[in-house]
Parts: C-alpha cells; structure tokens; sequence
C-alpha cells in the first residue's frame, strides 16, 4: 500500500489499487505547484498571470520596487526583496519551479544558486546560449557541479519560435508543465 501510495504521489494521481484481493481507491492530495518567476519584467508578466490560469501559485520576486509593483502585477504576489533572501523565507521543494529574467547576475544568480541547491523540479534561466555558457561558469566559480548546472533549462523554454512576450511565456510554461508530469520533448534546451 506504502508503495502503491508513493506511486501515485509521484504521479500526483489519485488511482485506484488492488490490494490483497480489495479495491482501494487512493487520494492524493498534493500542496499546490509554485512557481517563482525572478524578475518582474515584461514576459513574467504574461507568465504570472498563465500560471494563475493553470492552477499553479506564482510569486515574482525583484528587489528593484520600480518594476515589482501592484500596478503591474496585479493579483500576483510580489516579493520586494533580494532573491536569496527571499527564497530562503519562501522556501524550494519538490512542487517547486523557478525562473529567472532579469539577466542581472545580481539577482539571477543568486536565485539560480539556491534553486540548484534545492529539490526544485524546474530551474529555468532566460537568456542567450551566450548568456547561458557565462553564466553556468559564474555558478561553477561558487562551487555548483556540472551536474547541477545541467538542471537549468537555458535557453529557457520550448522552442516554439516566440517573439513577444506572451508567446516566450507559453513557451516557458510549457516547458514547466512538461517538467512536472514527465513528458518526453520537455527535457533542457541549452548548452
């Protein structure tokens, strides 16, 4: 049953199991899936508000107050405050994805660090091949394995051809949704 029950966990399904000649049905209930966009710039604002849309919790986090505003995120929850302070009180998991937009090694960095260190399922970086190599070597210098930099999805998102920023977001979570139930063509784009 223990076995059946992490099964269908992994799979966040709830299924029905024969067991010792009886039908159980077993309920899954898993906390919600978080998505924590860093970088309140034009494309997390699409994001946001498609992962809102998919069921899934967003939170945006940028120290820069001119761009984290209510104004432009309304209904999103924002967090004013440098990356690795912030994900130190929010916390990474298994339900966990992050995405970084700022291409500000101040702040992606940071963010990208913790999440590599932690049980996130999707660490996401957007930016250039070019982009990517540099920064993959900054996080090498901070002592990151080539295995865990092998998580970050970079250039993020599935190469559908977006252009604006509301394509390049359904192209990000596309990629996430791919990452969270397994589906093949869903697997790192860069490097």
């Amino acid at each position: 049953l223990l076995a059946a029950a992490r099964e269908a966990a992994a799979r966040d399904e709830s299924s029905r199991v024969e067991l010792a000649g009886a039908t159980l049905f077993l309920r899954v209930f898993s906390p919600p899936v978080r998505v924590i966009v860093v970088g309140a710039v034009h494309i997390a604002q699409s994001l946001a508000r498609m992962v809102q849309l998919a069921g899934y919790e967003p939170t945006v986090v940028d120290p820069r107050r001119a761009f984290a505003t209510e104004a432009r995120f309304a209904g999103i929850p924002l967090v004013q405050e440098w990356p690795d302070e912030a994900l130190a009180r929010l916390g990474l998991d298994r339900r966990t994805a992050l995405v970084t937009m700022t291409h500000d090694p101040k702040i992606d960095d940071p963010a990208l660090a913790a999440a590599l260190r932690s049980d996130a399922f999707y660490v996401g970086s957007l930016g250039s091949r070019k982009t990517q190599a540099a920064r993959r070597e900054r996080l090498r210098a901070q002592g990151l394995s080539d295995q865990a930099l092998a998580r970050i999805h970079g250039p993020v998102g599935l190469p559908i051809g977006a252009r604006s920023p509301g394509e390049i977001a359904v192209s990000i979570l596309s990629q996430i949704v791919g990452a969270l139930r397994g589906a093949p063509g869903a697997e790192r784009n860069g490097a």
